[in-house]
């Protein structure tokens, strides 16, 4: 169990946690939350061994293996599969020293050597990393692919696929849905439920935290709260608490009222003198109940947009490609004011691509789109956090802004608009350089409402957001009037903000008959159609035929066969060695219960014994000749 008992913690002179006094046990599932900057990241970096308490104590068991999501990849040659496969360094410590009792011929030491990778499964190793590859959106091809040839967001993905290979006894997960699509997401969401060891996770999604959580850490005020339950259950709980403080609070304050009223009308009167300044001894050792806070720090919403034309935008017959790859094809849409779509879809079908195509940022190979000259655009993609310049501050980013807009906002005006995204007094002032990820994102979203939009494109807006964010985002969507296209992992918002949901499969835009449950059905035919097509390698049929690997390549793929087979054919020795063992065992046995003296009435308790030992030698010679024969039938269809 994890153990936090009188906790203080600090990160330079600022006070994060302070008496905590928590305990989590083996197998809960523990969602963490609170504002950004409370100490979430910190208390992962305390529990690493990163930071140090500054008084009290922590405990976790010595022996646990913990699991996290390393933050950089190394640029490295090694295959997707092996860097992830890496993440189980127990496994490949077995290997390690298999190899090197292999180089110094110690046979005793190698048949101990492979019972531990065998009880450590690490004959599936493969498989088990593929499966994690696949949930994560990585193709069959991408596999052997080396690292240093993924974006920054696929080795995010490399790097969670790392720590969920390690059979761990905790698992530490800070935003592990911020770089996956929808689909990654419920494939995760399934896998931790399953997950056997303790889990703590930093999220602010809602629908993961109510599906995989048992358990809820809320950080607030320096202190630390565990409530029994998922996301929805922890709010009802807090919400029935708030309301009770919030009734003491105002009771306390009578109480003062009353007190501070006594005192004021009888200081001066000697016969009350003694009774006055009893009251002010009483207030001055009354402990205050602060006054329950659930405001959001965040007040903003779209002004009405001056016209939204109809149709906004009408694709007809539209083909979009790159190069030579056809992404989508024959799409037809209007988009009318007053339409709310969530788009749905595999990762790398398209969905990216059709939003930029109808920002602009991309021309169609061919058909014809028609754009009202009203058409006012509101875009929001996460390349746009980068774009922004870090010299700046949110008031000059601002100001050009609104020149560029043509407007005549005054100062005051542009800081009123930036106080309700959460920027006030020095931030205004402050380089947006050190920004974190969410400030960045807020400043972007500020700059997408002050443009008075009647379209909003919508690509992972809420990435980087903390739930008061969020929550505030979905308010001013529910409220917008204009036409909306959005694209989100997040499940609460798109169920909040959408009417209707568009597919973006084989090509296509089109209607989908359903609702995000129905979506998640989806997904799973299309994964058993996809285990149709697979052959005994794991590999898709329908891939395997589409082209013929080079001399260079096939050699590679005959060295990754033979890096397979090693361990079965290893195995496979070692069964012949233990039949070995046994037949020569068995051969001793009979030859002692072929003497005629062990016949006799003297020597019977000696004869019961050996034929217990030649049974049990019998069974388990039939047993290891039965490994034997399957495992000499995988190896020879896997050679095929």
């Amino acid at each position: 169990m994890l153990k936090f008992s009188h906790l203080d913690l600090r990160r330079g002179v600022q006070l994060l946690l302070q008496d905590v006094d928590v305990t989590i046990h083996p197998g809960q599932k523990v969602g963490i939350t609170g504002a950004n900057g409370c100490g979430k990241s910190s208390l992962f970096a305390l529990i690493n061994n990163e930071l140090q308490a500054d008084s009290g104590d922590f405990f976790m068991p010595p022996g646990w293996v913990v699991a996290y999501v390393a933050q950089e990849s190394p640029s490295t040659e090694r295959s997707a599969l092996d860097y992830v496969i890496d993440g189980d360094q127990q496994l490949r410590t077995i290997e390690a020293a298999i190899e090197q009792a292999g180089a110094s011929n110690e046979g005793e030491k190698l048949g101990q050597l492979y019972a531990q990778l065998e009880e450590a499964d690490g004959y599936m190793a493969n498989s088990r990393a593929a499966q994690l590859l696949s949930g994560l959106g990585f193709s069959q091809q991408q596999l052997n692919n080396p690292v240093n040839s993924f974006s920054g967001g696929w080795r995010m993905r490399l790097n969670l696929a790392r720590a969920l290979m390690c059979r761990s006894d905790l698992l530490l997960l800070d935003e592990p849905t911020n770089h996956l699509d929808l689909d990654a997401v419920l494939w995760l969401e399934e896998w931790l439920k399953k997950y056997p060891g303790t889990l703590l996770l930093i999220s602010h999604d809602r629908d993961f935290l109510d599906s995989v959580m048992t358990h809820i850490i809320h950080i607030e005020h320096q202190h630390i709260t565990l409530y029994t339950g998922n996301y929805s259950q922890f709010e009802r709980v807090r919400a029935e608490q708030l309301a009770q403080q919030q009734v003491l609070y105002e009771r306390q304050q009578r109480e003062i009222k009353h007190i501070q009223s006594f005192i004021n009308r009888f200081k001066a009167k000697a016969t009350k003198a003694k009774q006055a300044q009893s009251r002010v001894k009483t207030l001055e050792k009354m402990e205050l109940i602060s006054q329950a806070h659930v405001d959001s720090p965040f007040h903003f919403e779209f002004h009405a947009p001056g016209k939204i034309p109809n149709p906004l935008i009408a694709l007809e017959d539209i083909r979009l490609a790159y190069d030579d790859t056809v992404i989508l094809d024959h799409v037809h849409i209007n988009l009318q004011p007053g339409s709310r779509i969530g788009l749905l879809g595999h990762n790398g079908a398209g969905k990216s691509t059709f939003i930029k195509l109808l920002a602009g940022e991309l021309q169609a190979a061919s058909g014809r789109v028609e754009r009202s000259s009203e058409l006012r655009i509101g875009y929001f993609a996460q390349h746009q956090l980068e774009q922004l310049h870090s010299e700046d501050t949110p008031m000059e980013h601002f100001f050009r802004e609104s020149r560029r807009l043509g407007k005549k906002a005054t100062e005051q005006e542009l800081r009123n608009h930036l106080g309700g995204f959460g920027f006030s007094g020095d931030k205004v002032e402050s380089k947006i350089a050190p920004f974190s990820g969410g400030e960045k994102a807020r400043l972007v979203f500020a700059t997408l409402v002050y443009q008075k939009p009647n379209l909003l494109l919508l690509d992972e807006p809420t990435n980087h957001l903390d739930l008061d964010m969020r929550h505030a985002i979905i308010l001013t969507l529910q409220e917008f009037e204009g036409a909306m296209v959005i694209v989100s992992h997040d499940r609460h918002l798109l169920r909040r903000v959408s009417d209707e949901f568009y597919l973006v499969a084989d090509k296509k835009v089109g209607a989908f008959k359903g609702d995000l449950e129905d979506y998640r059905n989806w997904i799973n035919e299309q994964k058993k159609l996809e285990g149709l097509n697979m052959d005994s390698d794991g590999e898709n049929r329908n891939l395997k035929d589409t082209a013929t690997p080079s001399r260079k390549e096939q050699k590679r793929l005959d060295a990754e066969k033979r890096k397979l087979l090693r361990p079965l054919q290893n195995r496979l020795a070692r069964l012949e060695r233990e039949m070995d063992k046994l037949n020569q065992e068995k051969q001793r046995l009979e030859t002692l219960l072929a003497e005629p003296d062990i016949y006799e009435s003297a020597q019977k308790q000696q004869l019961k014994e050996l034929l217990q030992q030649q049974a049990d030698v019998s069974r388990t010679l039939d047993e290891t000749e039965e490994q034997w024969m399957q495992l000499s039938e995988e190896l020879e269809e896997a050679q095929v």
